[in-house]
C-alpha cells in the first residue's frame, strides 16, 4: 500500500510541474493570430510542433537548437555572435538595427508586432520584449545555413 502511495504522489508531482511549465510557456503567433512556437519562462523556444528551435539563457547568450551561440542580449541591446550590436528596443517599444533605423514596433500592451509599414508580424503577448525582437526581427532562431 505504501508503494502505490508514493508512486500516485510521484505522478501527481509530475504532472503538476508539466502543467506549471507549460502554463508560463508564452505563445508565439504569426500574423493570422495562428500559433507558430512557444517561449517558455525559462527561456526554452519551441516551435508549433513542440520542438526545441533554441534557447534565451540566464546571462543573455541566444543559442539556436543545436547550441551554437547566435547572439547576445544586454540591457535591450542585440549583439551577433561576434558581438557586434545588431539592433536595440526604445523603452517604448520601437525596434531598431545596428545603424538606428527602425524595423518595427512591439506594442507594449497587447504584444502586437509590427514592421515600419505597420503590417503585422505577429502577437507576443507576455513575453519578454528582447525575447520577441529577437524572434520576429532578427532571426536567431532560422536554420544555420
Amino acid at each position: 500500500m505504501k508503494g502505490i502511495k508514493t508512486y500516485l504522489m510521484t505522478a501527481i508531482m509530475v504532472m503538476a510541474m508539466a502543467w506549471s511549465m507549460s502554463a508560463q510557456a508564452q505563445v508565439l503567433r504569426d500574423a493570422d493570430y495562428k500559433s507558430v512556437g512557444r517561449i517558455a519562462g525559462n527561456g526554452l523556444v519551441r516551435d508549433a510542433s513542440q520542438r526545441s528551435i533554441g534557447s534565451f539563457e540566464a546571462d543573455g547568450t541566444v543559442k539556436d537548437k543545436a547550441g551554437v551561440t547566435r547572439g547576445r542580449i544586454s540591457r535591450l541591446e542585440i549583439f551577433d555572435a561576434s558581438g557586434t550590436r545588431i539592433g536595440y528596443i526604445k523603452t517604448d517599444g520601437t525596434v531598431c538595427d545596428g545603424e538606428s533605423r527602425v524595423l518595427g514596433t512591439i506594442n507594449l500592451n497587447d504584444g502586437k508586432v509590427t514592421d515600419t509599414n505597420q503590417r503585422v508580424l505577429g502577437f507576443a503577448r507576455g513575453i519578454r520584449v528582447d525575447w520577441i525582437a529577437c524572434y520576429y526581427f532578427f532571426d536567431f532562431f532560422k536554420p544555420t545555413r
